[in-house]
């Protein structure tokens, strides 16, 4: 998946020369010992680029103006080893534009009991100089992430780990281009909003397009390309025919193949990143893209159905986030469905009409050919397979008319109870935390959409990080979440973001 540049993170520590040169010497060695580590280490996804000590507020503005102006810079991690008089860094932190972390940390793990001196004390201050640094952090109003902890620390290398991908996140969303097939479908609400706001918040640009534009692409897909991807789809997948002509089965499967391949053609022509699609208006495609939008979005795109760019920018911006993460179980376009009330069994079906990202299986995938009522249109083929087990996240983004809201459930995905022969599409059955009433109560109460942006692979944290530092609102339900809880918090915050 093309997620954008070969980003790297420079490592900045602060200090100052009250105490000799020796000592900056001995501040330099450290800082670069901490970065030879951290690369070392295997778990952080980007490269930490060691920086000279920063002293003086001539450095230190020179240093975060060259990280602003250095494209593959997406971020900067501060350290104070020693202290580090924070009026110095007051025009640097003004000027600077990108990811910001402070990492709480010192060279030295244990306190040396049997030789420390005031000497040591002098030089290994970052209880003291990380303080000072933070409050002037603080009282400016900058947003950052701070992480405390031991720099050599598993827990605290994947926390840093975890903010470098939601600082990809934030540099790569200003990237995002939705392109939107049709409008809207008419008379929803939760799945519209304001775009030009969405433009100032999050950079993401959403346009429109007559459907028979990309409808043209599709046209003039060369059969030779069809035959080969469709080859392709009978070598991956299970041909589940269920009594259907395997000639005329295959037909269908090939009207998938060829939308595939002249979408991802004019969405590569005009630089888009995401999709949306909507079945009331389809033009001249002879079918609702199904197979073909699962496909482009396990390669990367976002994906929103029925004209909802909210969600296709957010499946983008965490298929971005998460790309890359070892194991990873996937990240998906999703949809609530029906629930399972049945006491200890509780939970949602998820689904979609047809569009289900296949990252997100956990067996075997078919492809089926099966009538759908909306569309007025041939029976679409559609790729079906049940999901993963394990934690993961459902994110809604909202626009509430004055401000967007981020609504983050924590939920644990289990195997469907029962087979559901019946049942033509990709599914996902899950528990929203605390339980399922609390849950879809929270959610309802919070203004969530029946779209969301889910993943295994994101953490709520990260998420969290996310809309801090694009100064917008978030709202977590999690194991911890009371109604009373919630209600407080929704009142707050409209307060606080109004």
């Amino acid at each position: 998946m093309k997620t954008g540049k070969n980003y790297k993170f420079w490592f900045c520590t602060g200090s100052q020369d009250l105490y000799g040169d020796e000592c900056l010497e001995k501040v330099a060695k450290h800082s670069q010992i901490i970065v030879e580590n951290l690369n070392k280490s295997g778990i952080l996804p980007f490269e930490v680029v060691w920086k000279p000590t920063l002293i003086t507020n001539e450095l230190i503005r020179k240093t975060f103006n060259e990280a602003n102006a250095t494209e593959d810079c997406a971020g900067v991690i501060t350290w104070m080893h020693t202290f580090s008089p924070a009026k110095s860094w007051i025009l640097g932190l003004q000027e600077y534009r990108k990811p910001l972390l402070h990492l709480h940390t010192q060279f030295n793990q244990e306190i040396p009991y049997d030789t420390i001196d005031m000497d040591f004390m002098n030089e290994n201050q970052s209880a003291h100089g990380d303080r000072e640094y933070g409050h002037i952090v603080s009282r400016m109003g900058i947003e950052r992430k701070v992480i405390v902890g031991h720099w050599n620390d598993k827990m605290v290398q994947e926390r840093i780990a975890g903010w470098m991908r939601t600082a990809i996140g934030l540099m790569e969303s200003s990237h995002i281009r939705v392109c939107r097939i049709a409008d809207n479908m008419r008379n929803v609400a939760v799945t519209d909003g304001d775009k030009v706001e969405a433009q100032i918040k999050f950079g993401w640009e959403i346009d429109a397009y007559p459907v028979n534009e990309i409808a043209d692409y599709v046209k003039d897909v060369r059969q030779s390309d069809v035959d080969v991807l469709v080859e392709e789809y009978y070598s991956k997948y299970d041909i589940l025919l269920e009594g259907r002509d395997p000639e005329e089965f295959k037909k269908h499967v090939a009207v998938q193949a060829g939308i595939e391949i002249g979408f991802e053609k004019f969405l590569e022509d005009k630089n888009y990143q995401a999709i949306v699609t909507h079945f009331g208006d389809l033009g001249s495609l002879k079918q609702l893209p199904g197979l073909a939008i699962q496909r482009l979005m396990e390669k990367g795109y976002g994906f929103g159905g029925e004209g909802d760019w909210k969600t296709a920018a957010m499946v983008r911006l965490m298929k971005i986030m998460a790309a890359g993460v070892p194991n990873a179980k996937g990240t998906s376009f999703m949809e609530d469905y029906t629930y399972n009330l049945v006491p200890g069994k509780e939970g949602i079906l998820q689904s979609h009409m047809l569009e289900v990202c296949p990252s997100i299986s956990d067996s075997k995938i078919g492809i089926k050919v099966k009538p759908l009522s909306m569309g007025d249109r041939e029976d679409p083929a559609r790729l079906v397979f049940t999901s993963k087990e394990g934690p993961g996240i459902a994110t809604s983004l909202v626009d509430m008319g004055n401000r967007f809201r981020l609504i983050i459930n924590e939920v644990d995905c289990k195997k469907n109870e029962k087979p559901m022969p019946n049942l033509p599409v990709a599914t996902n059955f899950w528990t929203p935390q605390p339980n399922l009433t609390t849950g879809a109560e929270s959610w309802i109460l919070a203004g969530g959409a029946h779209h969301t942006a889910f993943s295994y692979d994101i953490t709520t944290e990260q998420m969290v990080d996310w809309a801090a530092a694009m100064g917008i609102e978030s709202v977590v339900i999690d194991k911890d979440t009371t109604i009373r809880s919630l209600k407080n918090e929704l009142r707050w915050n409209s307060i606080a973001f109004r």
